[in-house]
């Protein structure tokens, strides 16, 4: 493979579509929740020049073997006194689409270029697939793959050139089976037929995927991905969807931070929802859902009467207005509720337990909207 075909020598530099850049090598080689670990008020955190609690002698807690991030106390707190994450206790479990999620601003890339070793924390600690950080770089980096805020193309270049360019930065990769290899990453990303075609020519959708290929270039079990579809169209979002979940299908852990929920309900099994700079929610999607206490929502033309009803049943916040009336449900069954509403002469038009969408839950746990499309 000749110099000039790897990007080598080449006058001119990499294209990086209008975005700022941060790439680095090493980032580039970089089931159900055992617990939640939210920090609780008061929790002791390690302090600056005292041991982190996974300094590089000491092995895996108990209970966080199967985790494949595990942090206790992360913080980062920038020269000018800004407190960018504060304390966070991660618990990502092998196997699982986590999806990292929070408004603009909240941490979420700070923490993830903190789990990478591209900037150092300034309390607290972490590991990566069982080993603890920053000890264990140089020998769990290699399984990590990541993609933080886009690696930088050559225009001129096609796919697969591009593909070999940093596959041939990389001191780890065996330079044998390098056509194999990039060859497999465009076929899992679905480009292996657009390979030979120049960066510049691709779609939306077709560049980020790529640069997902990217952290694909050898056998990865941790796959980070900071924002993958920021900036798209709905087509490649939802090729950007596709391609996270058959990742996930073939075993590895993916930790996807995200500002859109329809994202994160398609792809992810479990949620961390952040909120300047702090963990205020961790565990699964039902879990989420399980924050928020379900109502009964009965339509009918006697509202008083009903809400008479729903109150001798003892619900809880009975509210009516001229067509229906609703109560927190608590532990009452809907069907004995209706069958109680029914015995009592109210007519009922239609009763529903909603369930709340992810946009209430968000809302109620950052005080912030977030999108909701993709």
């Amino acid at each position: 493979m000749s110099r000039d075909e790897v990007g080598f020598g080449q006058g001119k530099p990499p294209d990086r579509d209008g975005s700022a850049v941060r790439w680095s090598a090493a980032a580039q080689q970089a089931g159900p929740l055992a617990e939640r670990a939210v920090p609780r008020s008061g929790q002791a955190v390690p302090r600056s020049g005292q041991a982190g609690p996974w300094s590089g002698r000491s092995g895996p807690r108990a209970g966080q073997a199967d985790l494949a991030i595990a942090s206790r106390g992360l913080t980062k707190r920038f020269r000018r006194g800004q407190l960018a994450v504060d304390g966070i206790n991660l618990a990502v479990p092998a196997g699982c689409v986590y999806g990292f999620l929070g408004p603009n601003g909240s941490g979420k890339t700070t923490t993830i270029r903190m789990l990478l070793g591209l900037i150092q924390p300034t309390d607290g600690g972490h590991q990566l697939l069982g080993s603890a950080m920053p000890a264990g770089l140089n020998a769990v980096l290699p399984r990590v793959g990541s993609l933080v805020e886009g690696p930088a193309f050559y225009r001129h270049l096609s796919g697969r050139a591009n593909l070999a360019r940093f596959d041939a930065a990389d001191r780890t990769a065996d330079r044998r089976t390098a056509r194999a290899r990039i060859d497999q990453a465009l076929d899992r990303v679905g480009l292996l037929a657009a390979a030979g075609k120049h960066y510049r020519a691709y779609s939306l959708g077709m560049k980020q995927r790529l640069a997902i290929a990217v952290s694909l270039l050898q056998p990865r079990d941790l796959v980070i991905l900071d924002e993958p579809t920021n900036g798209l169209d709905p087509q490649g979002t939802r090729e950007v969807r596709a391609l996270i979940r058959q990742i996930a299908a073939d075993g590895v852990t993916v930790f996807v931070s995200s500002h859109l929920l329809a994202e994160v309900e398609q792809t992810c099994t479990h949620v961390g929802v952040m909120r300047t700079g702090r963990l205020v929610f961790q565990g699964t999607l039902a879990e989420l859902r399980d924050q928020h206490a379900p109502r009964i929502v009965v339509r009918t033309s006697q509202p008083e009467l009903a809400a008479k009803v729903l109150a001798d049943l003892e619900l809880a916040e009975v509210t009516s207005d001229d067509h229906q009336v609703s109560a927190l449900l608590g532990d009452a069954a809907p069907e004995q509720v209706n069958a109680t509403l029914v015995r009592a002469g109210v007519p009922v038009a239609a009763l529903d337990t909603p369930r709340p969408s992810l946009e209430d839950l968000f809302v109620q746990l950052t005080g912030e909207g977030f999108d909701v499309d993709g």
